[in-house]
């Protein structure tokens, strides 16, 4: 930076660290008085911080910071933490300083890092034979059991950072620091291009985003790489992506279906998108030039402008809102009716429901349109997978923590999703799958409804409508003491049980008339000629006997896929006659390999070996009197593991 510059604008950089580290930062500081603004502060670890968070507009652009103090201020810190890396030869110079302040030859020196001694450092140390002693810490208390034990061992010189050579001349032994003058230098420089480079991109992306003000139209800016740096809110949500995931990525790549719609040129042209008509003019990105960067911008008629911004206001997806209705539940048989009946009945209540059924049936579209239609509906529906999650994690999701709860807590800490969910619906997806730990907390909330965060004792009162699914025999969880039975109880008072797609072979084709339409409107080529159910049942007539014959054991979810298996084939040709049953058998040729209702045909051998086991299991408990505890001892297994390979077989 030139000397001559305003002094405001130079980099503010504060050196933290505490005896010898801030000597050697007090020594080299004089060097950047014309580059920067450098302050050493002799201050470590929640100090630093403090002081940060104290200093308001005077706050540092980077700190630059020893190992342990800079591991324990980079997740503690929204700004910048450099951290001084001995170079390979400062290990070896302070090493042989070592070796030379020992008296005794025999006497081993020892060389000792914040984490673990980097690979780099001991294949360094090898290369040259050296007889040293490798030793790591993780907090002072850490370095002092570290120091201590080092001196018991006859290590004669240790080799450290600041805090590691003080404890070791405490303890009466030679020590040697470090870091190297040279080493402080470089962390500073980096600082200094951090700083630069924070600071070029603040610049860059205010000049973006006063692009994206005075346009009123959906717009895109890309590097000359064709990555996305601006994107705007109106045209994230007409291409359906997400405006903050997709900076930095190839936009093509995000937004497959402005393939071939984009112009090679400045200038205009026509194109579609998600059945909306727009012009889309490209141009150079202001203030970078054409060959740096490009910006598109996308302008609707007025007509297709109020209809999509309807649309999209009733569909966008809100966090912690249903997106589903009862109208939404396709299928007019009559187990599709009493669930209607059952959903309308339970959403005047609120009691507990649990919502069986298997896998792909719509447990959740069932949940939320409960969640719709009851009183609650203005406030959040808060749905968890349990059987998603590790255990602490699912406990610290639903329960939430108070800050330093567990290593890596957000500061300040984090409301569970039950909380979240208050006044609202707090949906349970594969509750059998949730360990028995939490169970117990579960089954306290829905009796007390009051939850208490990880790391506190302080309850937290919530008024909550708690909605179950799962796809097991929770009964039999029950029995093989892998579910508490208090629970279920708690859980059971209200049930719906969905039928498998199989059991109701008349609303197949009403789904995949559905389907369809959804897939089209996701699909440019298909819109036009696929509007309504109509049209897409017609498409679909000449393959109606296969599709209501395969018993469909991915239920609704399976006939999904194959749907928009269907749809990309039909994107694919001009053709509007039906689909025949040839073309199908292409498509998924698994409808036709398993074409009898409610028959699983030849067994796999995975299927034969779960049957095998499940008879076994069922042998020995017969041999113990049927007591399960006798059997898992036995045969060496869980509870929940035998529960489960009964199930399976």
């Amino acid at each position: 930076m030139n000397p001559t510059a305003d002094q405001s604008d130079r980099p503010r950089i504060w050196a933290c660290g505490i005896s010898r580290l801030s000597d050697l930062f007090l020594d080299i500081a004089a060097e950047y008085n014309d580059r920067a603004e450098l302050r050493v502060v002799t201050r470590g670890f929640e100090d630093i911080v403090r002081e940060i968070d104290m200093a308001g507009p005077q706050r540092p652009d980077v700190v630059v910071a020893g190992g342990s103090n800079g591991a324990y201020l980079k997740p503690r810190l929204s700004l910048p933490v450099v951290v001084i890396n001995p170079t390979g030869f400062d290990v070896m110079h302070a090493l042989a300083r070592a070796r030379r302040a020992v008296a005794d030859a025999a006497q081993p020196v020892a060389l000792v890092t914040h984490g673990d001694t980097p690979d780099e450092v001991r294949r360094f140390v090898a290369a040259y034979n050296m007889d040293v002693v490798f030793a790591s810490y993780a907090s002072r208390q850490d370095a002092e059991s570290c120091v201590l034990d080092l001196r018991d061992r006859g290590v004669g010189a240790v080799v450290g950072p600041g805090l590691v050579t003080d404890l070791a001349a405490r303890a009466g032994m030679q020590a040697v620091f470090l870091y190297s003058r040279d080493s402080v230098r470089a962390a500073f420089d980096t600082a200094l291009e951090v700083v630069q480079a924070t600071r070029r991109e603040a610049q860059r992306r205010q000049r973006l985003d006063n692009l994206l003000q005075h346009l009123r139209d959906g717009v895109v800016a890309l590097d000359a790489q064709g990555r996305v740096e601006a994107i705007n809110e109106r045209l994230a949500t007409a291409l359906g992506i997400d405006a903050k995931q997709a900076i930095g990525q190839p936009l093509l790549s995000i937004a497959p279906n402005l393939l071939g719609l984009l112009p090679d040129a400045d200038g205009d042209t026509l194109g579609t998108v998600r059945g909306v008509s727009y012009v889309i003019h490209r141009g150079p990105l202001a203030g970078m030039g054409a060959a740096e960067g490009t910006v598109f911008t996308f302008q609707e008629s007025r007509a297709v402008e109020r209809l999509d911004r309807t649309l999209r206001s009733r569909q966008r997806p809100q966090q912690f809102s249903a997106r589903y209705r009862l109208d939404d539940l396709v299928g007019a048989s009559p187990p599709m009716e009493r669930v209607r009946t059952l959903v309308r009945r339970y959403a005047k209540s609120d009691a507990t429901v649990l919502v069986l059924g298997e896998s792909g049936t719509g447990k959740e579209m069932v949940a939320q349109s409960m969640h719709e239609l009851s009183a609650r509906r203005d406030f959040p529906f808060v749905a968890i997978n349990c059987g998603a999650f590790p255990e602490a994690l699912l406990e610290s999701e639903l329960f939430g923590y108070e800050e330093g709860a567990f290593t890596g807590a957000r500061k300040g800490g984090k409301a569970g999703l039950i909380e979240a969910a208050h006044r609202g619906t707090l949906f349970l997806d594969e509750i059998g799958e949730m360990p028995l730990p939490l169970q117990s907390r579960l089954l306290r909330v829905l009796q007390e409804r009051e939850v208490v965060r990880l790391g506190s004792t302080e309850p937290t009162r919530v008024d909550i409508r708690v909605v179950a699914a799962t796809h097991r025999a929770l009964t039999d969880a029950v029995q093989a003491g892998a579910f508490r039975a208090d629970l279920y109880y708690r859980l059971n008072i209200l049930s719906i049980a969905l039928p498998p797609l199989r059991e109701r072979p008349d609303d197949v084709m009403p789904l995949a008339a559905e389907l369809l339409v959804q897939a089209a409107r996701r699909e440019p080529r298909l819109l036009l000629r696929i509007a309504d159910t109509d049209e897409a049942a017609h498409l679909l007539v000449g393959i109606a006997a296969p599709l209501q014959r395969y018993a469909w054991p991915g239920n609704v979810r399976e006939l999904q896929s194959v749907v928009e298996r269907i749809a990309v084939e039909l994107a694919d040709t001009d053709d509007a006659s039906p689909l025949t049953q040839d073309a199908l058998r292409m498509i998924a040729p698994e409808v036709f390999a398993q074409t009898a209702r409610g028959k699983g045909g030849a067994q796999t051998l995975r299927e034969r070996s779960r049957g095998v086991e499940a008879e076994a299991i069922r042998a020995a408990l017969a041999a113990h009197g049927g007591d399960r505890d006798a059997v898992c001892a036995a045969l060496g297994i869980s509870k929940t593991t035998l529960w489960r390979r009964l199930q399976a077989g």
